[in-house]
């Protein structure tokens, strides 16, 4: 009993192999993609873009002017209401602007946030986040970088709505 079970397990497994071959064939070449010419060209719209090359540095990615580094940096004080502290993470990299996604608020508003170990604030477009308040937050890589937090880290921050 147990070697016919091994043998229908053995031919299961080849009969396996003979699907993922018809797919790509051992040792060989693959069939070429659909919609591609008899020569196995694929047409230039739907082939796959070149990798980016060199380095994707913090500073590359970070697209924001030196006067709107300038403006963040000088965030307003007067008349902020404290919203409290928030663990935040490194948002979208590709997402420009100086933002932090937090469940902090209900609606957009302006803001600033102030990390402690820096003693670096940054003015911020605050953007109502799902979730729970002590869920977490998202900040911009411009705002990471503008209070020089640890971009792989997890910044404490404290929270401020702008009137």
């Amino acid at each position: 009993m147990r070697h016919a079970v091994a043998i229908m397990g053995l031919a299961l497994a080849l009969g396996g192999c003979a699907q993922v071959e018809r797919i790509v064939p051992p040792w060989g070449k693959a069939p070429p993609p659909e919609g591609a010419g008899e020569e196995g060209e694929i047409a230039a719209e739907s082939a796959p873009r070149a990798p980016v090359t060199g380095p994707q540095t913090p500073a590359a990615l970070d697209t924001t002017t030196a006067s709107e580094r300038a403006a963040a940096a000088a965030p307003k004080t007067s008349g902020a209401k404290d919203l409290g502290i928030t663990i935040a993470s490194l948002g979208a990299p590709s997402e420009p602007g100086f933002w932090l996604k937090t469940p902090l608020v209900k609606a957009p508003a302006k803001g600033r946030v102030d990390y402690g170990a820096t003693g670096k604030s940054a003015a911020v477009d605050l953007i109502p986040l799902g979730g729970a308040e002590g869920a977490g937050s998202r900040m911009s890589l411009a705002a990471f970088r503008l209070l020089e937090a640890p971009l792989t880290g997890l910044p404490e921050v404290r929270v401020f709505q702008l009137p």
